[in-house]
């Protein structure tokens, strides 16, 4: 079976538009939370979220483009773009027809569909709905539109399975080259649910932090105060290459890509097994997969979102299967300044466990300030300051709603 190496990224976050800015702030603790500026958030429980800023369409994707795309779309491509240029990519030497895309989304063009809806009901004369609805609405177009932008003419499609769908895309993306039947995927995901309906939809499950008076401290992942999580948006790309073809073209070899698992709950359509029955089972799987001990891993980057059911099925889930390693471990949640960006936060925190491997550092869980009796105290949950360290094994867990859960596993070389 091929080997598969990461040797490009791009990111799209609320806490840096590129790799250096995201990997600063994931070094400084930076909150990207505040008050809503997309819409009017008067009226919302929540009136906060972790907004992408200072995010150019026109300039990053082109004006023209841009205008038929969603916001969820044109973070898809500006980040697709980073990657590509990163990797170093040369176009006219590679077979395009074993270079593919798969992308996660788990909700896609959101906004566009809440504002045809709203326009056809509330219009003038003859209601009418635009043209590019239907192709800015769709979550595969993001594939679709990377695909045609570089004539990458292998496998492409997208995976849709809430907050897992990055790390599935990561993982069909790894399989896909393993068995020789790519040389290279362009993959991740992308999201931008900030909206009217994205709010207004979370809010009415009551998932969502309403701790509207400290939005930089909302985000709160194993705290006894959590409330919720936090709304997030961007995107993440990632350049999957089998190792000898990367080595033959010089490229730049970030880490390698080890292995991935996949399980569901079949439990509850939105809360976790309260055992973490899922998570421990798909991080068990992951590790086969990998071909690695237990003991390899240095670093979970944990689905963490902040919700006072979710934190402590995870780490039940890491002591029920690492034993006495999982005290050894390094665990965080950078959910705790990046807020949850859904189909896109498999693909940055995947990015950020690379970093971390790269970078020897473990980034912190930030706003912690009063421990969880229901969660284990002598796990090491990597509060509030980043650990420099060694990190040559990392893992990066994803869970959804309907019970998806996807963990993915990269290593130092």
């Amino acid at each position: 079976m091929k080997r598969v190496v990461v040797t490009g990224m791009g990111t799209i976050t609320p806490i840096g538009n590129n790799i250096e800015e995201y990997y600063q702030a994931l070094l400084n603790g930076t909150s990207g939370c505040a008050n809503i500026t997309l819409f009017n958030a008067e009226n919302f429980k929540t009136k906060f979220a972790c907004e992408v800023k200072n995010f150019d369409a026109d300039a990053l994707v082109g004006r023209k483009e841009a205008r038929r795309m969603d916001r969820f779309a044109q973070f898809a491509l500006a980040a697709a773009n980073q990657a590509v240029v990163d990797a170093n990519l040369d176009l006219e030497s590679l077979d395009l027809d074993r270079v593919g895309v798969i992308w996660g989304a788990g909700i896609g063009g959101l906004t566009t569909l809440q504002d045809n809806i709203s326009a056809f009901a509330t219009g003038n004369g003859t209601p009418r709905y635009s043209p590019f609805m239907i192709p800015k609405m769709i979550p595969d177009i993001a594939a679709g539109l990377i695909s045609i932008k570089y004539g990458f003419r292998g496998p492409n499609y997208a995976t849709v399975s809430a907050c897992a769908s990055s790390s599935h895309a990561m993982a069909n993306s790894l399989d896909l080259i393993r068995l020789g039947k790519v040389d290279m995927m362009l993959t991740g995901g992308s999201e931008a649910a900030i909206s009217e309906t994205g709010m207004g939809g979370f809010n009415a499950m009551k998932a969502l932090s309403e701790r509207n008076d400290s939005p930089a401290t909302a985000s709160r992942p194993f705290d006894a105060d959590r409330d919720g999580f936090i709304l997030g948006e961007g995107a993440g790309a990632l350049i999957f290459e089998e190792y000898e073809h990367a080595k033959a073209r010089g490229a730049k070899i970030y880490a390698e890509v080890l292995g991935s698992g996949a399980t569901a709950d079949a439990y509850h359509i939105t809360a976790p097994h309260p055992e973490g029955l899922g998570a421990r089972n798909v991080m068990k799987n992951a590790i086969a997969d990998a071909k690695i001990e237990l003991s390899d891993v240095d670093y979970i980057n944990v689905h963490g979102t902040s919700t006072p059911l979710g934190d402590i099925a995870e780490t039940k889930a890491i002591v029920e299967l690492f034993g006495d390693h999982a005290y050894d471990l390094n665990i965080s949640s950078t959910k705790s300044m990046t807020g949850h960006l859904l189909g896109a936060a498999g693909a940055i925190e995947g990015i950020a466990c690379v970093l971390a491997i790269k970078n020897s550092f473990v980034p912190p869980t930030i706003n912690h300030f009063t421990d969880d009796p229901n969660i284990d105290p002598n796990l090491n949950l990597t509060f509030n300051k980043p650990q420099f360290k060694p990190v040559h094994v990392a893992m990066s867990n994803t869970f959804g709603f309907g019970g998806h859960n996807a963990s993915i596993i990269f290593r130092k070389i």
